[in-house]
């Protein structure tokens, strides 16, 4: 009966509301925050996909400037960048594979950069599809490049034997761009000196660039089939393979960075519904 009369404790009465209404807030709060975090970690991705895509603008739109001066004015790009010549750009046409690879950069940069600022899906889905097809042409261009060399050299050949044929001799920055890179490199031609026949200086000289002949002139044919010097298709996969490391540790590093974006393009692409 002592027990019936008594009083409830307030201090007890006190505690059990507070559990209450704490229990309460966390069961209001706690989905607000947990979606708040959720939020924080896809605006924090969605900047980095917008910086990340607009430095690849800039670049983009830099190669793109670089590739049309190259066209323009290729004699000045050598007087500045000769140093460069051993690269393997110097095979092909400088100004036009800086303008494919310029313009192909402002297309990606393009459309990751307004796909996450807009959050587009549309933008976004193309981002992903062009960057994907890309990562499956470099693959596909590196396995026929170091195992099928055969048939990358034809396809070289196919496409630079005609331009030495049509351009070697009469246009200025061709001509410089290829003797500073057969000296650099100490090779003739894509493939030997026989690429050079026929063309303008061959008609004008009846004889080979002196890179042919180990740098004696006059180069006949006698005296280049004499020296046999390689091919520059060779010589620079032959540096490529003596750089394999630093090679293939940049061609890891560009393959990670686009496996990268792809996989925060389709975050944001998935997560856009959540919001």
């Amino acid at each position: 009966m002592g027990n019936a009369g008594e009083r409830p404790n307030p201090r007890l009465r006190q505690q059990a509301l507070g559990s209450a209404v704490g229990a309460g807030w966390v069961g209001v709060l706690g989905p607000a925050l947990h979606s708040g975090a959720k939020m924080g970690c896809f605006t924090f991705i969605k900047v980095m996909m917008i910086l990340f895509n607009l430095t690849i603008f800039l670049g983009g739109g830099t190669l793109l400037g670089v590739g049309i001066w190259v066209s323009v004015d290729g004699q000045s790009f050598v007087n500045i960048f000769g140093a460069l010549s051993s690269s393997v750009l110097q095979v092909v046409n400088v100004g036009y594979f800086l303008i494919v690879i310029g313009s192909i950069l402002l297309v990606i940069g393009f459309l990751g950069c307004c796909g996450a600022q807009k959050e587009s899906k549309c933008l976004l889905i193309m981002f992903f599809s062009v960057v994907l097809i890309i990562f499956i042409a470099e693959i596909a261009a590196a396995v026929v490049a170091l195992v099928y060399t055969g048939l990358a050299e034809t396809l070289l050949r196919n496409l630079v034997t005609p331009l030495l044929k049509e351009k070697y001799g009469t246009d200025t920055s061709f001509t410089e761009i290829w003797n500073i890179t057969m000296n650099e490199i100490k090779c003739c031609g894509l493939t030997n000196y026989t690429d050079f026949t026929g063309s303008p200086w061959y008609e004008e000289t009846h004889g080979y660039p002196p890179a042919c002949c180990g740098n004696q002139s006059p180069c006949n044919e006698t005296l280049a089939a004499a020296k046999n010097v390689t091919g520059c298709f060779h010589q620079i996969l032959e540096e490529i393979r003596t750089n394999a490391g630093v090679v293939g540790g940049v061609a890891a590093g560009i393959g990670a960075l686009e496996v990268a974006s792809m996989a925060v393009s389709m975050y944001l692409y998935c997560h856009l519904d959540k919001k």
